[in-house]
């Protein structure tokens, strides 16, 4: 009991003494300064490059021989493997020799046809016979054609069996083995993944709420977690249209530009990427709170520059700031541009430089000496003031 006395005692001591402390006014004050003025929308994309290209073959065969591996360099047109012409090159002489065959044939019925129609002008042969020979010489016809187009075919798919690069650009993925046999049915076999590694992408993941904000062209910065000290440029190029809906979150995908001369960037690298919907550089800047200034009379202001009574009309696109002039605080009209929520551009009514007031500031004076009185509520030393 005596020592939660004491702590009340104390306490009710403190309160007293708080109260009795007075606090001293300072005017804070900035400076009207040139900058950039940037509002930003943050999104996570993955690296993806501009034209990738799965290489694969339309023939089914054995893989003959490879000459690109992962990593490899490959121009376009540059031959990079084979498959196993052997068959190939049987099926395209046995389309050969059907396209004689029927050429023989054709050329037969031809000179029938030629014959018999003399004949049959002269009424020597029936109309039966006739139309027998013509019959033939049209079935013939259609053979000696079909050849030519197997012909056509098999030349061809002797061709396939040499694959050539589509594009300029780095093997990514290689899928088969030398020996493997590749079978080419509806879709086509895959033998290799070329990606142009000179022009990449970002396709960012934008949530639904600043989606309305991005536009094309605007500019944007990303880093990757392989290159952590490094920052990339680029610009958004599109903004897809497409929701994606997971977890009750709906994302659109916008594709931003990633020029990669150095190849720093690779397929599938996470990117953290800055979208700057707004980006003014080099305009006169205030912070936004010095338009919630209001002067006013304080206690134990001393030396604080006085407000003139000369306030101008404000007009639209303008606010009122005060503007510090020696010992005087000046109403001024400034017309404001864009803002982002913490400064606001100021396209005319001040100089750059010019000193304006943002807020007072309070400080505590120091407490004054104590006297040598003694509050009654104080417990007393021992050894004083005992009564005998």
């Amino acid at each position: 009991m005596i020592t939660s006395r004491l702590t009340i005692i104390s306490a009710f001591a403190l309160l007293i003494t708080a109260c009795g402390n007075k606090q001293s006014v300072s005017l804070t004050t900035v400076k009207a300064e040139r900058g950039e003025l940037t509002e930003t929308v943050t999104a996570t994309g993955t690296i993806e490059s501009v034209t990738q290209v799965d290489v694969g073959t339309q023939v089914t065969g054995i893989i003959d021989k490879l000459y690109a591996d992962y990593n490899s360099v490959v121009s376009k047109g540059e031959l990079i493997a084979e498959i196993e012409k052997t068959l190939l090159e049987s099926d395209l002489r046995s389309a050969e020799a059907n396209v004689e065959s029927a050429r023989l044939t054709y050329e037969y019925n031809l000179t029938n046809y030629n014959r018999d129609k003399a004949l049959h002008d002269k009424q020597l042969i029936s109309d039966y016979e006739f139309q027998t020979t013509t019959k033939d010489l049209d079935v013939s016809k259609a053979a000696y054609d079909k050849a030519k187009a197997d012909r056509v075919r098999a030349a061809k798919n002797l061709n396939y069996a040499e694959i050539y690069s589509p594009i300029d650009g780095i093997v990514i993925s290689r899928e088969v083995e030398v020996g493997q046999t590749v079978v080419s049915n509806m879709t086509v076999a895959n033998i290799y993944t070329i990606a142009d590694l000179d022009n990449m992408q970002v396709i960012g993941n934008v949530d639904e709420a600043d989606i309305g904000q991005v536009k094309v062209g605007q500019s944007v910065t990303f880093s990757v977690d392989a290159y952590p000290d490094e920052l990339f440029e680029g610009n958004v190029t599109q903004v897809r249209l497409n929701p994606t809906t997971e977890s009750n979150v709906v994302t659109y995908e916008v594709v931003v530009n990633a020029p990669n001369p150095e190849h720093k960037l690779i397929p599938g690298l996470t990117a953290n990427l800055t979208i700057y919907v707004m980006r003014e550089q080099d305009v006169l800047l205030l912070p936004t709170k010095v338009f919630t200034f209001e002067p006013r009379d304080t206690e134990n202001a001393k030396n604080l520059p006085q407000a003139t009574d000369n306030i101008p009309a404000i007009g639209d696109n303008q606010k009122l700031i005060w503007v510090v002039d020696g010992n005087r605080l000046v109403p001024t009209a400034v017309t404001t541009g864009a803002s982002n929520g913490i400064k606001t551009e100021i396209t005319s009514g001040i100089a750059d430089g010019a000193v304006v007031a943002e807020d007072y500031e309070m400080a505590a004076l120091p407490a004054a000496a104590p006297d040598n009185e003694r509050s009654p509520f104080a417990p007393q030393p021992p050894g004083r003031n005992k009564k005998k």
